[in-house]
């Protein structure tokens, strides 16, 4: 009789445990109660493909889409940008500003994502940009509230808070929010807002996820969230490098 020894810790004494779906036989360790196949066929990722797959999330191209160019399989992928998506940072990072005449423009971007229930919720993609610089220097992800305006300005670094003037549309939550001596409420006739309304045009046709009437929509609010602060991120990096 072969004994088959345990991946995890070396144990033989291990029993049948079914099989897998396309009939490979599995094992469970009685030692430490891992599950295993024998004679496994898994697929290794390399380092490279890796690094592609992380290029293609920054481009309106679906997980499905990403498959069938890189050929790993639709579970590996889902658990990679599961990862990936929960390690990245929900806060700005921008390059140091010395305090004097800064202008920032702020506006709030529509997108929902769908439950497993096929339930569809809403959420505001909140932002404010540097007119000068063109970076994000600030974002918050959640409701159209007064609250998501405060925690939107919150997420501004201090030192636009304290000089910035900031133009926004006549959404009411920003006028509760920004202080009154720095706060321009305009239209978009008047042009004041436009690079935030060029960047939120940006987003749409860069992240598949916030295409309207698309297929791509996020089943999971983390990822929904990842995903935007995954861009973010990479566009103002690119910016600094500029």
């Amino acid at each position: 009789m072969e004994n088959y020894h345990c991946p995890s810790c070396g144990s033989t004494h291990t029993i049948k445990n079914g099989s897998t779906h396309n009939a490979k036989s599995k094992r469970l360790c009685k030692s430490c109660g891992r599950q295993f196949v024998i004679n496994p066929e898994k697929k290794f990722i390399s380092i490279e493909t890796k690094l592609f797959i992380d290029k293609l999330l920054l481009e309106r191209i679906s997980l499905r889409g990403i498959v069938r160019v890189t050929g790993v399989s639709l579970a590996w992928l889902q658990n990679y940008v599961n990862n990936k998506f929960a390690s990245i940072s929900r806060q700005i990072k921008v390059s140091a500003k010395n305090k004097g005449r800064l202008v920032i423009e702020c506006d709030e971007m529509w997108s929902f994502y769908i439950t497993r229930k096929k339930y569809a919720f809403v959420r505001y993609i909140w932002l404010a940009i540097d007119r000068d610089t063109r970076e994000i220097v600030g974002c918050y992800i959640g409701d159209r509230t007064r609250n998501s305006a405060h925690q939107l300005w919150d997420s501004i670094p201090a030192v636009y808070r304290q000089c910035a003037v900031a133009y926004t549309d006549f959404w009411d939550s920003y006028k509760k929010v920004i202080p009154s001596k720095r706060h321009r409420p305009v239209g978009k006739e008047t042009g004041q807002t436009n690079h935030i309304e060029r960047l939120n045009n940006t987003f749409r046709q860069r992240i598949s996820r916030l295409v309207r009437k698309s297929l791509s929509f996020s089943k999971k609010l983390d990822n929904h969230i990842g995903a935007i602060w995954y861009f973010i991120h990479d566009y103002n990096a690119h910016l600094a490098m500029d």
